[in-house]
This record gives structure tokens, sequence and C-alpha cells, in this order.
């Protein structure tokens, strides 16, 4: 039976005086999430508190093969909350999800818009996600790569998100996990600052205790104009 270790952290960067990402990292039932509350639109930071804590409150006794079917409901949970909340209000609201559960050796993740999930396996860094935002049309087609993308002028403009729009859609994909496995998931805020390569050599020098801090270092130096968030996860 492999083991988990992880570091979780989120700043509120050098510019926005609220932070609108929410984090949520539950060890022992081996779920990871990170979501970001759509900037510029009110009540992004109420819209991932929603996401996170539907998440957080899925019953603990759910079995290996259970928690990434508890993990669609609480999203669509959450979807339907912000929806009704943002009728109300009569405005947009909405907030990005990624989540990683792990159990039994195997993982899971769903998403929806722009956080995204990596994996560092034998020194290769992979992104397993690809985001829902106007630009992922330009990446798919191969007219430019993941980190071009995260520079082009409309790289905030995702397509799907928790909350927005009258059906959730989620992406999942699902593998085998391998100890020595290191998991990334992170906010755009972190991922518009580092390529892939670069996260990678990142993820491969720095111990876990201080593998976020270094992270969200390099976002700050470099501007830190968004919210920043990062969750690793070890395998071990």
């Amino acid at each position: 039976m492999t083991g988990v270790r992880f570091n979780a952290r989120t700043h509120v960067g050098r510019v926005r005086k609220l932070n609108e990402d929410s984090i949520l990292a539950l060890g022992e039932a081996r779920i990871f999430v990170v979501s970001d509350g759509m900037g510029g639109h009110e009540g992004g930071d109420w819209a991932s508190r929603v996401v996170i804590d539907a998440i957080a409150l899925l019953p603990p006794d759910l079995g290996p093969g259970e928690k990434l079917g508890g993990l669609r409901r609480a999203l669509h949970e959450a979807h339907g909350v912000i929806r009704a909340e943002a009728e109300k209000r009569g405005v947009t609201m909405g907030a990005t999800v990624v989540a990683l559960v792990l159990s039994e050796g195997h993982f899971g993740a769903l998403w929806a818009g722009d956080s995204r999930l990596y994996r560092l396996r034998g020194g290769q860094i992979d992104l397993l996600t690809a985001d829902h935002s106007l630009v992922a049309a330009f990446v798919e087609a191969g007219q430019m790569t993941w980190d071009e993308a995260g520079k082009h002028p409309q790289s905030n403009a995702i397509t799907r998100a928790v909350g927005v729009g009258e059906e959730l859609e989620l992406d999942k994909i699902r593998g085998e996990i391998e100890r020595g496995d290191r998991f990334l998931l992170c906010s755009d805020g972190l991922s518009k600052y580092m390529g892939v390569a670069e996260l990678g050599n990142a993820l491969r020098a720095a111990p876990l205790e201080m593998v976020t801090d270094g992270l969200i270092q390099v976002a700050l130096d470099r501007g830190g104009a968004d919210n920043i968030s990062a969750i690793v996860v070890d395998v071990v």
C-alpha cells in the first residue's frame, strides 16, 4: 500500500486585495483540490469556497471506488448553489476546479476551467489536464503550446466553470500511480509564470517541505498579478 505526503499553500499575490483561490488537502481521504474564483466577477472568493466546502463535506467512509463519483456529485451540488446565488444577485459567478483523488494504486482527477494538474514521474513532467479556455483550441490545433497559451491576451477567458451555464461539464482522467510520483495542482496564477519544463525542474529539485514556497516565490518575483495556489502531493 502506498502512502501520501503533501504540501499546500495559497497566496493573494502582489496586486489583488482579495484571494479568490481556495484549496483543500485531505491527507487521510487522499483528496486534493484547487479552485479559482473567476476574476473580475462578483463573489469569486465565495464561489471557490462553495466548491471546496461541498467536497470537504463528503462522507469520510467512502470506499476507494466511490470517491470519484462522490467528488462529481459534490461539484454538481456546488454548481447548483452558485447558479442559484448568481441568479438571485443578477450577476455571473463561478470558479474553476481541479481535484485529485488517490486510492488503491490509482489516481482520478476531475476539472473544469484552467486550473491544472501535472505529474512528475521518473524525472519527466507531464501536464495531465487540458485548459477549458478560448486559446485551448489553438493548442489542440497545434498552433501553439500550453506555455504559449498562458501568455496569450485571451488566456484568462475560460469556457467552463462551476456555477456557469446550465450544465456543469467536467473532464476526467484516470491512471495508475507509482511510488515516487509527484503531483502538482495549481491555479493559473502559477502556471502563467512558469512553463511546463521549468515546473518540472522546480519539482525535481525541491524537497516537499520547501516546494510550494519556492513555486509561489517565482510567481511573486515575476509579477504576482493573480492569486497563486499550489498543492504538491508525493506518493511514497
